[in-house]
């Protein structure tokens, strides 16, 4: 049973969830219609001094599936051209297996049952995930379907900051503006967050429990 302050095995932190940080580009806000282009996924792992700290990185170029729907000011946002020719790009089922394949790794490494994402805005995340793993007849996805972390939330309750950028300031980490918006950079900073944000809770249950055992 988790204790907090005293977990150090991913799987007694979570209930046997793994958290995996994950950030899309897209085309627009419709799963259903509009282009998965762009996904990219952190680990995360105890490092010897008891924190969660990211450790892996994958990321990969999505194809826009058939039909898909584009609209211009996604791409003024993300900065993508979904038809450059060194794009280097995945069809939806290859990119898909390229990102489980090291979660599921991860997994078995943690003695986890299913992964769970970690997202700012987590539900816009997981759902073109969802929608990308059901146009590709993946059946076995290693995420849970609609159980998400928030960081949203998080940063809300611990920071008083809803806005990737402002949470990661207040902090105290470093933001580039430049390049924000690329899936790699905003999975990496939103990591980095999640992580301060339960450290941070563990350190302060560690604190309370050394005060006590001081006091008696």
């Amino acid at each position: 049973m988790y204790q907090a302050g005293k977990a150090t095995k991913m799987c007694d932190r979570f209930r046997g969830y793994l958290p995996v940080v994950v950030d899309v580009e897209t085309g627009g806000f419709n799963a259903r219609t509009d282009a998965l282009l762009e996904i990219a996924a952190v680990m995360l792992r105890f490092n010897d001094q008891g924190e969660i700290e990211p450790y892996q990185t994958v990321s990969t170029h999505v194809i826009p599936f058939d039909g898909a729907n584009i609209e211009e000011k996604s791409l003024e946002i993300n900065g993508i051209d979904p038809w450059h020719p060194l794009r280097a790009a995945r069809t939806e089922q290859d990119a898909l297996g390229y990102i489980f394949k090291p979660v599921r790794e991860a997994l078995k490494e943690e003695n986890c049952t299913r992964a769970i994402l970690v997202g700012h805005n987590a539900f816009f995340d997981l759902s073109f995930l969802n929608a990308a793993v059901e146009r590709a007849g993946i059946k076995r996805n290693p995420f849970h379907p609609f159980s998400n972390f928030d960081t949203v939330s998080l940063s809300g309750l611990a920071l008083g900051q809803t806005v990737l950028a402002r949470a990661v300031k207040a902090a105290g980490l470093s933001w580039n503006t430049e390049e924000a918006h690329s899936a790699v950079y905003d999975t990496r900073k939103t990591a980095e967050l999640f992580c301060h944000i339960i450290n941070r809770w563990e350190s302060l249950h560690r604190g309370s429990d050394q005060q006590q055992q001081q006091q008696q």
